[in-house]
């Protein structure tokens, strides 16, 4: 069996997506929004009176203006307010039937659940009810989508299958083909949710080509999060005159918390679950002429047997072809996890792989049983520098590097966030975007 190329991997591995949750901030216990202040309860009816300023004037703007035409599918039902706040929208189309959505939790935009139908007329109707008493204002605007699916889409996937279970460090990665261009990327990022509950809020990350954006919290999930996510990207204009392909949602839980920590020094590995030292792995990390990366990975994929085969890349002379039982892969550029039978003598005295982390048959078994997809990996003291996009390097940054890379301004007090250890494991800085995908490293 060949190597799994990065592209195979989008169309063997991601679980295609639809629509869901808003980002999870500004709500109240109960999941309302928060509203008018109301007088205090014991307030005495004798007390002298308090100078307040006077009422915001009140305005409302709705969109798309009326009567437009020939809209994307991804339209969604704009409100401008001052002096109010939105207490309801409802959209209907042309035969009468309603469509389900939700506001953005900062009050610009009510959002389809699912994609519009193209060559359809719809309704909103938007009330808002007056900050200064007044009765409520009402707003209807009619619109028409475009008559036809697009010609020219973009390819795109999600790494998470629904229902599946992550570990700690699993990012919410999508990918785009061809990538996304830095002037279309806030456009696309404002149409990315993600909620977590308990709420644990996060932010994008873009890697250099556009072709994947991660996101994550400032720390790892906490064990048991679910994660609720949708892509709607189904007829989003996303540059160069190309729309998105499809809406991708998924809805996944965080398990419990392992990590693993290589030391070139020591040439060990140090396996930790919740917090405690479980198990204690010799290993032989890339030689010099092949080093294995030093940073925070996490693993993207699992297979009890696979094939290494580096002929077609490195020719008759330096390519081989080796069985590999207990792979787990961590970089697109082939680093692996894996069983070495024939490097035992190596593990835990020198280096002689091709970059991956090899260690004894039950030691593959045991930690293979361990680990799920998510699950980070942080190496330390090699010659080389983790390679940013090189897998989902979303770990691989300080907070303050990672938010760098939001195509949207980030909310003051998530930029200032603190997280444990700067990043809960993030061992490097690596900022070379990864090239073309190389074969796997043995």
């Amino acid at each position: 069996m060949a190597r799994t190329t990065r592209a195979a991997a989008l169309v063997l591995g991601l679980a295609l997506v639809v629509p869901l949750g808003l980002v999870a901030c500004g709500r109240n216990a109960e999941g309302e929004r928060p509203r008018f202040a109301a007088p205090s309860p014991g307030a005495s009816p004798d007390a002298p009176p308090t100078s307040t300023a006077p009422p915001e004037p009140f305005s409302l703007a709705v969109t798309p203006a009326g009567n437009a035409k020939n809209l994307p599918i991804s339209t969604e039902v704009g409100t401008k307010v001052t002096g109010g706040r939105v207490s309801s929208v409802t959209l209907s189309d042309d035969k009468g039937a309603k469509v389900s959505g939700e506001m953005r939790d900062d009050g610009t935009a009510w959002v389809p659940a699912k994609p519009l139908k193209y060559g359809r007329t719809y309704t909103a109707t938007v009330t808002v009810e007056r900050a200064d008493g007044g009765a409520p204002e009402t707003r209807t605007t009619t619109f028409a989508t475009m008559r036809s699916r697009p010609g020219r889409v973009i390819g795109s996937g999600l790494y998470m299958f629904d229902g599946k279970t992550y570990g700690v460090a699993m990012p919410v990665v999508a990918e785009f083909n061809p990538g996304i261009a830095p002037k279309d990327r806030a456009n696309v990022e404002r149409r990315l949710f993600v909620r977590s509950d308990p709420p644990q809020p996060g932010v994008w990350h873009w890697v250099d080509s556009g072709t994947q954006a991660y996101y994550r919290p400032p720390s790892y999930w906490q064990p048991g999060t679910k994660l609720t996510v949708r892509l709607a990207i189904e007829g989003l204009p996303v540059g160069k005159g190309r729309y998105g392909n499809v809406d991708r949602t998924a809805t996944a839980t965080i398990g419990r918390k392992l990590t693993m920590d290589v030391d070139n020094k020591t040439k060990q590995m140090y396996v930790y679950r919740d917090g405690k030292l479980v198990r204690t792995i010799p290993v032989s990390l890339g030689k010099k002429s092949t080093p294995s990366s030093s940073g925070t990975m996490v693993v993207m994929e699992k297979k009890e047997s696979t094939v290494f085969d580096t002929f077609a890349e490195l020719g008759p002379v330096e390519g081989y072809r080796t069985d590999i039982a207990y792979a787990q892969r961590i970089t697109w550029s082939g680093q692996y996890i894996h069983a070495a039978p024939w490097s035992v003598g190596a593990q835990g005295r020198r280096n002689v792989s091709h970059g991956c982390v090899n260690m004894s048959n039950g030691n593959a078994v045991w930690l293979f049983r361990q680990t799920l997809v998510g699950d980070p990996i942080t190496v330390k003291g090699t010659e080389r520098k983790l390679a940013n996009g090189d897998g989902w390097t979303a770990w691989n940054h300080s907070w303050q590097r990672y938010i760098k890379g939001s195509a949207l301004p980030v909310p003051p007090e998530l930029a200032a966030a603190a997280a444990a250890g700067d990043g809960d494991g993030a061992a490097g800085d690596g900022t070379a975007t990864v090239g073309p995908t190389v074969p796997p490293a043995a």
